[in-house]
């Protein structure tokens, strides 16, 4: 038996008991913050004493007073969440050793197609062009030009110029919600959600800060078919969701009929 004495050479400095429990300091020393002053950690180490002190009374009266059928219905409970972070444990070691995580662009285009209305939008969906640069811009008049026309050599002369603009969006295809137009350019916050729902070359914002320029090139309204591009990371989410079901469905089927063929799985 070892006695208090050997206990705190063993374990450490003993700072709380509680019945026939222990607390150590190795116990909480992870638990304080850092740089705090020697006051300040007398304060957070006696609330952390007093936090596990509380615990530990009330496990002491709550396993004096639980009746045996209760107690025995919560060792269910432990050995079940037991077995299970053991099966999951391993399960998801298998997952990761054999799981294929590599989805091709075909696959995710066939399981589009097949299940398109399952992707219907919630929200609508906008493209659009866009150009923000300071109110002293030198060929602020030549850069509205060029961003109305749809002349290539106009669109390629501002591309020339990108790195005097504040910001930009030119010739970009990915679709985006209003929402994300309106965070990304503050005059617009306050334009309403029909204006900027229709197609436009042109449409010109200017504050302290700048000019604006937007151009709504493509729209998408609610429940027209999301495009492929604005789903393609959910569509690989779904296909590796169900290769891992298909993966544990198998690895489920291996392990019995190896535990049958190797006779440590019978049926009485």
């Amino acid at each position: 038996m070892i006695t208090l004495k050997k206990q705190r050479t063993k374990e450490g400095k003993l700072i709380a008991s509680v019945y026939n429990t222990h607390l150590y300091k190795k116990d909480i020393k992870n638990l304080l913050p850092k740089n705090l002053s020697k006051q300040d950690s007398i304060v957070v180490v006696k609330g952390l004493i007093n936090s596990w002190a509380k615990q530990q009374l009330f496990l002491n009266k709550a396993e004096e007073n639980i009746s045996e059928i209760s107690s025995l219905e919560i060792e269910k409970l432990v050995n079940d969440y037991k077995a299970g972070l053991y099966i999951n444990g391993y399960k998801e070691k298998l997952i990761k050793q054999q799981l294929d995580t590599i989805v091709s662009e075909s696959e995710v285009r066939s399981y589009y197609e097949k299940n398109k209305d399952n992707f219907r939008l919630n929200d609508e969906l906008l493209q659009f062009d866009y150009l923000f640069f300071g109110n002293d811009h030198l060929d602020k008049d030549k850069i509205v030009k060029n961003f109305k026309s749809e002349k290539e050599e106009d669109k390629e002369d501002l591309e020339k110029h990108l790195l005097s603009f504040k910001s930009y969006r030119l010739q970009d295809t990915s679709w985006v919600t209003i929402d994300y137009l309106k965070r990304k350019i503050p005059p617009f916050r306050s334009e309403l959600k029909e204006k900027l729902l229709k197609i436009s070359k042109f449409i010109q914002k200017e504050d302290s800060l700048g000019v604006y320029l937007v151009a709504v090139k493509n729209i998408l309204k609610k429940n027209e078919t999301a495009p492929l591009s604005h789903v393609n990371i959910r569509i690989k989410q779904i296909i590796l969701h169900k290769r891992k079901l298909e993966l544990i469905r198998e690895i489920e089927k291996t392990l019995i009929n190896d535990a049958i063929q190797n006779k440590n799985f019978k049926e009485y």
